[in-house]
């Protein structure tokens, strides 16, 4: 006889995400993603000042501002006819690019890891590093007095589901701590260009509004250097460590096997660092932003559903009969997508342009052994974004170099009195897409598409479940009282709740 599991709220993601899952057989058999909350910014934007848009949508999170504050400035950009100059492009992408770093570097060690190391390794840690001494010592008095919450972030634990050796552990629990250093050291490169972080204040239609310094270059090096020595020797190993310890979870969390991507990096001409496109039944094709939908059957809104984000409306319904999130259902001519850096990876290895991400992509599987049909998986998602950290680092270097002090970072514009555009991008969680609309030179409708609201939504209304939903079917339940293979499952995508709920 089957059972019913609600896992809520899940920890370790940003924002409050519940999943349903009925097991049966000891595996999963169906699953509901559930957004637990309703923000509205998209209403709140209403009748402003189009240039409120870039700050206010970095508010809806604290990861990922930043490609909010781009994919705002975009759709500007489109609306008012505008282009920024040379040092305004490559100073975005160095921005957006620190946010991808310290987001998938959090992602692996805060969120992640700790699904897989051992922390009481650090019981048997007799060194001299203050941070590690300091761990030792409170992992043991929570073990001792019991005291721990459930949502602490290394306890409760559960015996027999971790890496075994003894250094790895250790290696990973001390990169655990030098990661929350890396982070603000990405911070600090982003913030070179753009004031401050989180919440860009430079970023704005036409560009950004930093002088390019001398001074700011080397910094941003320097910055560059340390978070390249980081990935190289601790995420990296890292990540392959955990992946060799468990390759079952090549395995598991499959999911649809559609991807979508918007492409990020804007390099010289028409082109991205990651490129567009989706890949639909193992076969790619163009992006083409008039095939996204919303549908809203399963969602606590009234709005009409099947609507395109420049025609959509964003109406709460709370009391609504048979929904169960306030996540709307995000489509591609139909289908249901994964977003993320599987996504962007997929997209780019089956694209028929050649690009960098697909030359260097291609020879790290190659070494490593693993195809792209390997990918689709909770450790084909971990694979990914260590792959794409490593390759935005180098291209960074790259950026960083073009610069040219004192050359215009900013075109100025006028804002019309009506216009409309949209801006797409990825956000380190996947495909990101702002739509505005001006009349009277005032905001009168303003929509989001978020990653998560592709990856954690609800069944369509032709009751299809959302990549989440299917990538957590089949997947087996040792402990129904401690479903850690679901969780592992859910946190592969790096949901982040506070933006699908915009």
């Amino acid at each position: 006889m089957g059972k019913t599991l609600h896992v809520g709220p899940v920890t370790r993601i940003e924002g409050h995400l519940a999943i349903n899952l009925e097991v049966d057989g000891g595996s999963v058999v169906s699953a509901q993603c559930c957004g637990e909350m309703f923000r509205g910014f998209e209403t709140i934007l209403k009748g402003r000042d189009p240039l409120d848009a870039q700050q206010i949508t970095q508010r809806i999170c604290g990861v990922c501002p930043v490609e909010h504050g781009i994919a705002s400035i975009l759709a500007q950009d489109m609306a008012y006819g505008i282009q920024p100059p040379e040092n305004g492009r490559l100073a975005r992408n160095i921005i957006e690019a620190a946010n991808f770093i310290q987001s998938h570097i959090v992602h692996f060690y805060q969120l992640c890891a700790v699904d897989f190391i051992d922390i009481t390794a650090v019981l048997k840690y007799a060194g001299k590093d203050t941070g590690m001494v300091a761990l030792r010592d409170w992992v043991q008095s929570q073990l001792a007095e019991k005291t721990y919450l459930p949502a602490a972030p290394f306890l409760p634990r559960y015996a027999g589901m971790f890496v075994e050796d003894t250094t790895i552990n250790l290696g990973a629990i001390h990169h655990y701590l030098k990661a929350l250093e890396m982070r603000q050291v990405a911070q600090k490169m982003g913030a070179v260009f753009c004031g401050k972080l989180p919440h860009a204040a430079a970023l704005v239609p036409g560009g950004i509004t930093q002088p390019i310094s001398v001074s700011q270059i080397t910094d941003a090096e320097a910055f560059l250097n340390q978070l390249n020595e980081f990935v190289e020797n601790a995420y990296i190993p890292d990540v392959l460590a955990v992946a060799s310890a468990f390759p079952g979870y090549f395995n598991i969390g499959v999911g649809p096997k559609n991807f979508l991507a918007f492409g990020v990096f804007h390099e010289e001409g028409n082109r991205y660092l990651y490129p567009s496109g989706a890949v639909i039944d193992d076969k790619f094709s163009p992006l083409a932003e008039d095939k996204i939908t919303e549908e809203v059957k399963y969602g606590l809104f009234s709005s009409p559903s099947g609507l395109h984000p420049s025609k959509g409306e964003t109406t709460a319904a709370p009391g609504k009969s048979g929904a169960y999130t306030w996540l709307k259902a995000p489509r591609y001519n139909g289908s249901v997508m994964e977003v993320g850096a599987l996504a962007r990876l997929m997209v780019a290895l089956h694209s028929p342009v050649a690009n960098p991400v697909k030359s260097y992509s291609e020879k790290i599987l190659a070494s490593l052994g693993k195809k792209p049909a390997d990918l689709a998986s909770v450790m084909g998602r971990h694979l990914a974004r260590a792959v794409e950290t490593r390759m935005i680092v180098s291209r960074c270097a790259e950026w960083i170099g073009k610069l040219v002090p004192d050359k215009p970072s900013f075109k100025d514009f006028t804002i019309p009195q009506s216009g409309a555009g949209y801006g797409l991008t990825e956000a380190a969680r996947g495909a990101l897409g702002h739509w505005i609309e001006i009349q009277g030179k005032k905001i009168s409708r303003y929509q989001c598409v978020v990653p998560t609201t592709w990856n954690c939504s609800p069944r369509d209304d032709k009751g299809v479940p959302g990549a989440v939903e299917q990538a957590l079917v089949g997947v087996p339940i040792a402990d129904s009282q401690n479903p850690i293979e679901a969780v592992r499952v859910v946190r592969s995508f790096d949901p982040c709740l506070a933006c699908a709920v915009h």
